[in-house]
């Protein structure tokens, strides 16, 4: 990054000799001239200044026809205008005309000086912004995917070379990090585009209604089929399929799902007639289904027949270098969505972010924003805007903790059944946080039945934080 340049334009040669010497010591490029004629010379060199300090009254001119001479050729420079000669006036005219600050003589040098490091560290705030939505406003290959991270590259290009294939995907990633658009992307860059894509959300329709969901029945199929329905199979024909979190499919409905997947033809629930598929099929999951299968929970069968080609989704702690470009992708959506008008983030802000865990990822930083946005409306976001669990909290503090649990007894003893149920407590959020609260991951990590964690955690009384 280069040092920032600084024009003195004053006739006052002590004044001019001071400042020089004040901002040289800081280890600002200083340049100065003693006339309107010298300014405008200097500000045609190969690199401008990128902030001037000009007195009101020149030997040979006006400071403000000046600064308006000299912003025609180098816009992007800033002005701080100094004069002995302060009126309200005259400072409403300086602003009016483009100056950031105006200063009245004889001034304190250290307010100068603090004077020219803000006008400066907000011009950078300013520039990095602009940059950040020039990034944004590349064209990506795939709507919505946004990074530029090798982690997410790696991604996108497999889903590039997917996208022309008719073969069976599995992506794998934690709650959060955007498999459904990955899964988008790849139906909206194959050649089905123009046919349905049609998701199915595995966890969230009951066991009992997912096969006339998924095949359609006939009347009088079942009590209260009053009258013929078709499935999603039948929607998506000639498109694609997407079922999320395929890992909470129940076992009868996987048997029927694979056959589908060998044969290519399904029945609608009570009907004799069978139906031939033409239909792409793409899965996702944030449980390991490795391990579902080890557990019995899964089909093997199934999971090599879903896992043709499998694509993992990085969780956002593993492609750090994007949160910069998404906070501000999200920022514009929102700003635009509810006329706010929030102008971007400090770099100090943002850093704690970029060092946040984020378990809940893409999806946890979107809502983050939207809050900000709302809460904020307008201005930049600084440290104090963060909710508190974003300022630079220890994630290893409650393992410290445990850690302090296990190896201290007080003197005086302590509660053995409260020690043991406060550590089992830690245990099941800290394997709840960093499956983003997703209880069937969190089962497979702590090797329990899922309905002898889900008891524990209502026993309990163990909620998902706000964010």
């Amino acid at each position: 990054m280069q040092v920032p340049r600084i024009l003195i334009v004053d006739d006052d040669i002590s004044l001019r000799t001071a400042l020089f010497r004040a901002l040289d010591r800081k280890g600002y490029q200083v340049i100065t001239a003693a006339s309107k004629q010298e300014g405008l010379q200097l500000g045609q060199t190969e690199r401008p200044p990128d902030l001037v300090l000009c007195d009101l009254r020149l030997p040979d001119g006006d400071g403000i026809d000046f600064m308006g001479e000299f912003k025609r050729l180098n816009p992007a420079s800033l002005f701080i205008v100094l004069t002995g000669f302060g009126t309200i006036e005259s400072a409403v005219r300086a602003t009016k005309s483009g100056a950031e600050h105006f200063v009245t003589k004889p001034f304190e040098l250290d307010e100068v000086l603090n004077l020219v490091d803000k006008t400066l560290s907000h011009r950078n705030l300013q520039q990095e912004n602009v940059n950040l939505r020039s990034a944004l406003h590349k064209k990506y290959r795939f709507d919505n995917i946004i990074g530029q991270s090798e982690a997410i590259t790696r991604v996108l290009e497999l889903i590039e070379r997917v996208s022309q294939s008719d073969s069976t995907v599995l992506i794998t990633g934690e709650s959060g990090t955007g498999k459904e658009l990955v899964a988008k992307a790849i139906h909206y860059n194959s050649d089905r585009t123009n046919k349905p894509f049609v998701p199915v959300n595995c966890g969230a329709i009951p066991g009992e209604l997912m096969e006339s969901e998924l095949f359609g029945h006939i009347k009088g199929a079942f009590t209260g089929a009053i009258s013929n329905r078709i499935g999603r199979f039948e929607m998506a024909e000639g498109g694609t399929m997407f079922f999320d979190e395929i890992g909470d499919m129940k076992p009868n409905l996987q048997v029927k799902l694979l056959r589908v997947l060998q044969e290519r033809k399904y029945e609608p629930v009570g009907s004799a007639k069978i139906f031939a598929s033409n239909v792409r099929l793409i899965a996702a999951t944030n449980v390991n289904l490795e391990q579902a299968v080890k557990m019995g929970v899964f089909r093997e069968d199934l999971y090599y027949r879903l896992n043709v080609i499998p694509i993992h989704i990085p969780a956002l702690r593993e492609r750090r270098a994007d949160i910069p470009l998404l906070f501000h992708y999200f920022m514009e959506l929102f700003n635009e969505g509810k006329k706010t008008k929030l102008a971007g983030i400090t770099p100090t802000a943002l850093d704690l972010l970029t060092q946040y865990a984020w378990p809940g990822n893409i999806r946890e930083l979107e809502n983050l924003v939207e809050r900000l946005t709302i809460l904020k409306s307008g201005g930049v976001v600084d440290v104090a805007d963060l909710p508190e669990r974003y300022r630079g909290a220890d994630e290893e503090s409650s393992s410290d903790a445990d850690a302090a649990l296990l190896a201290e007894i007080p003197e005086d003893g302590l509660d053995f059944n409260n020690a043991v149920d406060a550590f089992e407590n830690s245990l099941i959020v800290r394997a709840l946080e960093k499956t983003g609260w997703n209880r069937n991951q969190a089962a497979l990590l702590l090797k329990l039945n899922r309905t002898t964690l889900v008891e524990k955690i209502k026993k309990k009384g163990l909620r998902q934080p706000e964010i």
